[in-house]
């Protein structure tokens, strides 16, 4: 959908952009995520819904949509989803709905899913999707990470140590990856991604008017 950036001194109208962020649980991209959410008004983060349960200071609708097992297979019936995944036992997808809306509001969207949901989003949506993964540096830092947040047991750090290693195996299936040795410099290379990507000249839909008042002949 059409929208405008104040990076662009133009305002040539665009399609929004589906901004993918992907890394193995622990790698900071839920803090990069937030930093930028908190940095760029026209980026809203789309809200999965879940089936797993609400932990504690977590909001239904704003962390994730919190549904039953029967309530999220009925909206996979339904073809509610975009994208859904099976994960730690549970499962996960992007409403369709919210994310259309979003787009229609003029707003570009970011995505916190896994490359499961990413390769869906991509076979839907092709080149409105941009996919960036973020790599630890290294697994055994990775670990550490895990085990200093002290919110897991050791079985579940040995379960996300596991899925680490698969999700990074497909780091390949992305556009851009990065290395988070560095929490500030990582989101820079991120916010450097979006805004290039945002400027691409396949995305500028109000470009094709601009050249022909620029080459037109009196």
């Amino acid at each position: 959908m059409p929208s405008s950036h104040p990076a662009d001194p133009h305002h040539f109208r665009r399609r929004g952009v589906l901004f993918v962020l992907s890394s193995p649980s622990g790698a900071g991209k839920s803090t990069i995520a937030r930093k930028l959410l908190a940095d760029e008004p026209e980026l809203a983060m789309s809200v999965s819904a879940t089936t797993r349960s609400m932990r504690p200071g977590e909001v239904d609708g704003k962390d994730y949509h919190f549904v039953d097992l029967e309530e999220f297979r009925r909206m996979v019936a339904a073809d509610e989803f975009l994208e859904w995944a099976h994960v730690f036992d549970h499962r996960y997808g992007t409403p369709r709905a919210q994310v259309e809306a979003m787009l229609a509001a003029g707003k570009d969207v970011l995505f916190d899913i896994d490359w499961q949901g990413a390769q869906q989003l991509f076979q839907i949506a092709g080149g409105d999707v941009v996919r960036v993964f973020i790599f630890p540096p290294s697994m055994e830092e990775l670990r550490a990470r895990l085990t200093n947040r002290a919110t897991d047991s050791s079985a579940v750090i040995e379960a996300r140590m596991a899925r680490a290693a698969n999700e990074v195996s497909h780091w390949d299936g992305y556009d851009y990856v990065l290395v988070n040795d560095d929490v500030e410099q990582c989101f820079q290379g991120v916010k450097t991604i979006l805004a290039a990507e945002r400027l691409k000249r396949s995305r500028q839909t109000g470009l094709i008017g601009f050249i022909r008042k620029l080459t037109r002949t009196s």
